[in-house]
């Protein structure tokens, strides 16, 4: 039997991505966020979530990808704190569509030749619909969320 992951499938725009599935502690309808004086663009805000002070990051912003016309429907995934350097920190997502069963075959690693400032937080493309030499359906960007976190950590604290 071939190896498989678990991932979170959502969407941002009209593209569909992935995350880790041990990453995320849960996943949260919108609410209204306290935004922060000063902070980067990226950074969203805050939500007090049960409690607890959450920084919201609005992944789109950060990825360079275009302003979504609605945000009807958006979510926020809250990573689990380990993920996030012992942070409590959501990610803005358009949509969450489910928790996926990826085969290890299934999965397109990234070449290292592509100079794109993404692919260092791409781990691969998933390919949906490749049952039996079938057509590819769908392709979905596997995201390294915990390298963007983390890497966002590292350049904050060289500011």
């Amino acid at each position: 039997m071939a190896a498989s992951i678990d991932v979170v499938e959502f969407q941002l725009g009209e593209e569909h991505y992935a995350l880790d599935i041990q990453i995320a502690r849960e996943i949260v309808e919108m609410m209204p966020i306290t935004p922060l004086p000063r902070a980067p663009q990226y950074l969203a805000g805050i939500i007090n979530l049960r409690g607890e002070i959450t920084n919201i990051i609005d992944l789109r912003n950060l990825l360079g990808l275009p302003e979504s016309d609605g945000v009807e429907g958006r979510k926020i995934v809250v990573l689990m704190p380990d993920a996030a350097g012992g942070s409590n920190i959501g990610i803005i997502v358009d949509d969450v569509h489910s928790v996926i069963q990826v085969r290890d075959e299934d999965i397109e690693r990234i070449n290292e030749g592509i100079t794109s400032s993404i692919s260092g937080y791409v781990k691969g493309i998933i390919k949906i619909g490749c049952e039996d030499d079938e057509k590819v359906k769908a392709l979905i960007i596997w995201l390294d969320v915990q390298k963007v976190i983390n890497d966002l950590g590292n350049y904050q604290n060289t500011q």
